[in-house]
């Protein structure tokens, strides 16, 4: 028997692509030979669905495009994810499933046991957890169907009583398939490939793992789908942050030989690189724009954005704006004039000294008698808001936030400032990482200004500041930050390793403190195992982190 898996790009909602997309591929696979083709976790509807899920029309319409794609299920049968109805009045309304269909038909449902809830998972709100357990009988082989989560509960702390493949195991299945909508994060690949060469040699045999690809606003999909022998051995690896399908004969899985070899894992920042651009091409597309609009300051942070767009989108689609201030330096214009020149996209220069006057002799009788401080800083921060929102206005561009995830955790940035955008591209990247991503985006030839990468960092908003007035060094302060957002720890835990303990409580206030500034900033692109937004829901008037 030869199984395809199909690792493809969904749009969430948009049935009439989701379904050509697959019924294209179930005729492809079935040209190549392929006896069964699989496809992931809720594909017909795209994942995560969200509150879509709350309307009956939204199911009716997974329900028919179901019906529709089992059509073309003849000489080839097909695995496909979708929400269903739970008929009993007991429970939710839905289960997350998946149909088995062949001949014409939905020959046989399977449903998701273990639903997760917890970081950007949200199941359980949602959907019935499944009790039942069948295999499939096809070709004469019994295959063990599992959706994502259900392979998941198998290590030393496990978060469900149950596991799905203890009771499946009971039918004496020839081989395991898992469809997934398994989100991407830096650190997830080696983590997938564990949990499920666990899976194949817990239960002897060999495992099948579709993966979705793409980006659904925030939350970018990685692909990487994988089969593994009854040994647990990784024997063929699909691409990663592209579409793919590849055919496997089930009885020669010794000699499978993937297309896409991937002989040593790829390090962490060009993952980064390649999710993040990944994610500003599916925002964009999937929103219906094509065109990009950024402050470009002359800073790594704007220059690390201003590249990622130009590789995303194309040059021609991405307008960098320069906003010198009165205290803006002139290797600040200089660095951002050759980053554009090097890259090739549209720029304006833009000054926002008259702006920043006018406010400050606009409010020359209210502030009589005070000192410049932060308040006129905004101020500057704020009229550049103002000119990127109306470049974005009257051309149609879409603006990216150029806040990183050090800023973002300490409260570094302007609201309806330089917080501003519709889509933070790497407000979920440290600023030691940002420095790392603007090496790698170097690798082949200079494209970000070396003096853009070895300046000191600053935001230009009064005579000689840096970073550095403001905050702890980045190498220290990533380092807290990473212990206390990513690993969870409080402060008697990081003081414990070590750090200064009125550092440590400095910053973790700060955090705290910026948490109502968090909550108005745009979504933010995942990359990390715990990102500012979805995944991360804390109280802004909590007292605990005080």
């Amino acid at each position: 028997m030869k199984i395809a898996l199909a690792q493809l790009n969904y749009h969430i909602g948009n049935f009439e692509k989701n379904t050509q997309l697959i019924v294209d591929n179930i005729a492809l696979a079935k040209a190549e030979g392929a006896d069964i083709v699989v496809f992931a976790e809720l594909a017909i509807c795209g994942y995560p669905p969200r509150d879509f899920l709350e309307f009956d029309d939204f199911i009716s319409l997974c329900e028919a495009a179901a019906q529709q794609i089992a059509k073309h299920c003849v000489g080839i049968a097909c695995i496909l994810g979708l929400p269903i109805k739970n008929e009993v009045l007991q429970g939710k309304d839905l289960y997350n499933a998946a149909y088995f269909m062949a001949d014409g038909a939905v020959q046989k449902v399977t449903k998701k046991a273990l639903l997760p809830t917890y970081d950007v998972f949200d199941e359980y709100r949602y959907f019935e957890p499944n009790y039942e357990f069948e295999c499939i009988d096809f070709k004469g082989k019994k295959i063990a169907l599992t959706i994502c989560e259900d392979l998941w509960n198998i290590n030393d702390n496990p978060l469900y009583v149950s596991c799905p493949m203890d009771e499946l195991i009971k039918q004496s299945p020839d081989l395991m398939i898992n469809i997934a909508a398994s989100p991407f994060n830096y650190r997830h690949d080696e983590d997938r490939i564990r949990v499920l060469s666990d899976n194949a040699k817990k239960y002897k045999l060999p495992l099948f793992y579709v993966n979705q690809v793409g980006a659904q606003t925030e939350i970018i999909f990685d692909g990487g789908s994988l089969m593994f022998n009854e040994a647990g051995e990784l024997k063929a690896e699909m691409k990663y942050f592209a579409e793919d399908l590849q055919v496997f004969d089930v009885d020669e899985i010794q000699n499978v030989k993937t297309k896409y070899p991937l002989p040593e894992r790829a390090s962490d920042i060009s993952q980064i690189h390649d999710a993040l651009i990944l994610g500003i091409q599916d925002y964009f597309k999937k929103s219906g724009f094509t065109k990009a609009v950024l402050g470009l300051s002359g800073g790594i942070d704007s220059a690390v954005v201003c590249a990622l767009a130009c590789k995303a989108l194309g040059a021609e689609n991405v307008m960098a704006v320069l906003m010198p201030s009165k205290y803006s330096s002139d290797h600040s214009v200089k660095d951002a004039l050759d980053l554009v020149n090097n890259f090739g996209c549209k720029h304006e220069i833009i000054e926002i000294k008259h702006a920043a006057d006018a406010f400050d002799g606009m409010l020359a009788e209210a502030f009589s008698g005070l000192p410049f401080n932060l308040t006129e800083e905004n101020i500057q921060a704020r009229c550049r808001g103002i000119v990127v929102m109306a470049v974005s206005n009257k051309f149609g561009y879409i603006l990216l936030n150029t806040s990183n995830k050090s800023e973002c955790a300490v409260g570094y940035g302007t609201l309806y400032g330089d917080m501003c955008g519709a889509i933070g591209v790497i407000g979920d990247v440290y600023k030691t990482q940002v420095f790392e991503l603007a090496r790698y985006i170097n690798k082949d030839s200079e494209l970000i200004p070396e003096n853009t990468i070895v300046k000191p960092p600053s935001a230009e908003l009064r005579p000689d500041q840096k970073d550095s007035d403001s905050l702890p060094d980045y190498a220290i302060l990533d380092e807290i930050l990473f212990q206390h957002i990513e690993m969870k720890k409080g402060s008697k835990a990081i003081i414990a390793q070590g750090f200064d303990e009125a550092l440590v409580k400095r910053v973790l206030k700060m955090v705290n403190i910026a948490e109502f500034k968090r909550y108005q900033t745009p979504p933010i692109l995942r990359v990390s195992p715990k990102a500012f937004g979805m995944g991360r829901r804390m109280p802004i008037v909590g007292k605990y982190m005080d």
